[in-house]
C-alpha cells in the first residue's frame, strides 16, 4: 500500500464498510477538531465511540467515554486517531487487538511501523488524512461544507471601519 497517495476508490471503501468509529483522542471541548469530526460522522449515520482517558466516565456528543479501546462495550469497526505519531503505535496494536477493521490516523499523523503491522494483521490503514474530509470530498458534499459559501476563506478580514 502506497501511503503517500490514496485511491479515492480505496477511501470510499474504507469509509463505506464501516459502521462504528472509535475515536481515540475525542475532546469534550465543542470547539475542538476531534469534536467536529465526531459531529460530523454521528450525523452521517456512524455509531461514534468516545475514547479518552481523562474523559473517562463521562459522555461525550450522548456516548459513554472509555478510557481505552479495550474498555469499549463492542469491537469498533474503524479506530480513528486523534493522537500524535509516536502514540498511534501502541494504538494501532490496540486497535488489532480489539478486532477493528480499519485504522484512520488524522492529518499530521503518519506511523509506518504502526500501519505494517496493521495490514500484516488484515486492517486497512489510511495516514495523515481527516475523515470527515474525505466524506465529504467523495461523497459530494465539499460546497455544502463552506467552501463555496464564503463563510470559509483563505483571505484575511478587513475591518469594519465606523
Amino acid at each position: 500500500m502506497n501511503h503517500d497517495a490514496y485511491t479515492d476508490a480505496y477511501l470510499r471503501d474504507v469509509l463505506g464498510g464501516v459502521r462504528s468509529v472509535a475515536i481515540v483522542g475525542l475532546s469534550a471541548n465543542w470547539n475542538r477538531p476531534s469534536y467536529f469530526v465526531a459531529k460530523y460522522l454521528q450525523a452521517k449515520g456512524y455509531r461514534v465511540l468516545p475514547v479518552n482517558p481523562r474523559e473517562a466516565g463521562g459522555e461525550i456528543l450522548g456516548m459513554p467515554v472509555a478510557g481505552s479501546l479495550a474498555e469499549l462495550d463492542e469491537a469498533p469497526d474503524l479506530v480513528d486517531v486523534f493522537r500524535n505519531s509516536a502514540a498511534a503505535g501502541p494504538i494501532t496494536d490496540e486497535a488489532i487487538a480489539a478486532g477493528a477493521k480499519a485504522v484512520w490516523m488524522q492529518i499530521g499523523v503518519r506511523n509506518d511501523e504502526a500501519a505494517d503491522r496493521a495490514e500484516a494483521a488484515g486492517l486497512r490503514v489510511v495516514m495523515n488524512r481527516c475523515p470527515k474530509i474525505e466524506y465529504s470530498r467523495l461523497f459530494g458534499e465539499l460546497g455544502w461544507g463552506g467552501f463555496w459559501s464564503g463563510v470559509i476563506s483563505a483571505k484575511r478580514r478587513r475591518a469594519r471601519l465606523n
